[in-house]
């Protein structure tokens, strides 16, 4: 389905998805709303989401705090890891991929060129903040946790087995020191552009070896891809620690 107009999106479809009915469709679709949208049509009915959005940040953090709270005795430190890996824009952009949210936004053209880069990654991720959102005022707590816990909270497991609570580059080096005793060094191996819209080019490396490539807007941008990279290519999970399951007959403290 293409970027359309209301009455071609099938909505019906959409809540199959998400698994949820709701009672007021308003909700549902005003979280798919982008600002730029409604430059175009001024006289469309809804607003648009950014107020979901900021509900439904809190909500997601609050209902992912909740469960890791109850659930894992592991430091303080440990859990606001896990939690910013499963609340953040990248975790948030990739659930609402996996939701084809983005065939049922309601864009401007111009935004709806874009598809596939770094903005409308951030305009999926602000989407499911938003549907989180719309959810809760719709549904109330239960529901919106329900889906939170089935779409987000079940990135957990990955999110652990892979070390994605760490940054690449963090990753990367603890991964390379623990293992191989070394600290990786990176390179800048190519600048293109102008100076308002440069890309960089880098390469990590360990010792004299070049691991990967990256590439990005900024320096740090193109280290961090080239990590990631490097992680796949190693096939490092970054460092190990000890999950702390709690018992269902513990006390909460």
């Amino acid at each position: 389905m293409t970027i359309a107009s209301y009455k071609e999106k099938n909505f019906a479809d959409l809540e199959k998805k998400i698994g949820t009915k709701f009672k007021n469709k308003n909700h549902l679709v005003q979280a798919l709303v982008h600002r730029s949208y409604l430059n175009e049509n001024r006289d469309f009915e809804l607003a648009h989401n950014e107020r979901l959005e900021f509900l439904g940040d809190a909500v997601l953090e609050l209902v992912v705090t909740e469960y890791l709270f109850e659930n894992y005795l592991n430091p303080e430190g440990e859990l606001t890891n896990w939690r910013a890996a499963l609340v953040n824009a990248k975790m948030c952009s990739i659930v609402a991929s996996e939701l084809e949210l983005e065939n049922y936004l309601f864009l401007s053209h111009g935004e709806a060129k874009d598809a596939g880069t770094k903005a409308r990654e951030y305009i999926l991720a602000n989407v499911l903040e938003a549907i989180i959102g719309a959810i809760y005022i719709d549904q109330g707590w239960d529901t919106t946790k329900q889906f939170v816990t089935r779409f987000v909270i079940s990135k957990l497991p990955e999110v652990l087995e892979k070390g994605l609570w760490m940054d690449p580059k963090s990753r990367f080096q603890e991964s390379s020191q623990e293992l191989i005793g070394t600290t990786p060094t990176y390179k800048v191996l190519k600048e293109e552009g102008p100076d308002h819209d440069k890309i960089f080019v880098v390469g990590v490396y360990i010792d004299k070896e070049k691991i990967a490539e990256g590439q990005g807007g900024s320096k740090q941008e193109a280290q961090v891809e080239a990590a990631e990279k490097a992680l796949e290519i190693k096939k490092w999970k970054g460092p190990k620690i000890d999950i702390l399951i709690r018992k269902e007959n513990d006390p909460i403290g």
